[in-house]
């Protein structure tokens, strides 16, 4: 049975196919080429993907070399890397791996690709994928949140909320799980959620480059 994670790595192959190797993303510096690169260096490279997360400049430059590297690569066989899967020893081959690590990670980066584009419209979610990104907000909030510069909670259509920033004054951001995740990972600007609070709050909170990691 296909995973919510390999459904999306193959949407994200083929929205990378369609746009072609210079279209804009939701990646500020990013053009879809740089986009590839990134998610083959990240599941095929660990040694410099590392710099990534990890506050080192050595690692920091490292990644930049190889990001560089992949990069120059030809955009088909970038295409045909993130459709293939990593290598046969790396973690990501195991299922609750990738689930765990990729299923938000190809959801955004597709939704990178696709908002970049001026004729884009929403995607709908089957109920169950919707609950799987909430399930990954429940649990990643507080952290893409941490840096908000106001109190920040969010809430789903249902009624459920998650508390992503402690403070005041409180904005509360409504929308489904995909555009609420969107919002956290900063991509505010294309986020179908609707913002509510003192109106100086929500403006802070919209602007702000701070939320995501």
């Amino acid at each position: 049975m296909s995973t919510h994670a390999k459904r999306e790595r193959l949407l994200l192959a083929d929205l990378l196919e369609a746009a072609g190797p210079d279209a804009p993303t939701l990646c500020e510096g990013w053009l879809t080429r740089d986009l590839a690169a990134h998610v083959v260096v990240r599941e095929r490279r660990p040694d410099a993907a590392a710099g990534a997360v990890v506050p080192m400049q050595a690692l920091k430059s490292r990644l930049e070399r190889v990001q560089a590297e992949f990069t120059g690569k030809p955009y088909d066989e970038l295409i045909q890397l993130i459709r293939t899967g990593p290598p046969r020893m790396s973690p990501f081959t195991i299922k609750q791996v990738d689930e765990g690590a990729n299923v938000v990670e190809f959801f955004v980066h597709a939704e990178d690709v696709r908002r970049a584009q001026p004729d884009w419209s929403p995607r709908e979610l089957d109920p169950v994928f919707a609950d799987t990104l909430w399930a990954r907000l429940e649990k990643s909030a507080r952290l893409l949140g941490r840096k908000a510069p106001v109190g920040l909670v969010m809430r789903r259509p249902n009624g459920q909320t998650v508390v992503a920033h402690r403070g005041t004054p409180v904005v509360t951001a409504s929308g489904e799980p995909g555009e609420l995740m969107m919002f956290l990972f900063g991509r505010q600007d294309v986020a179908k959620v609707d913002l509510e609070g003192e109106p100086d709050a929500v403006e802070r909170l919209h602007a702000t480059k701070q939320l995501g990691i």
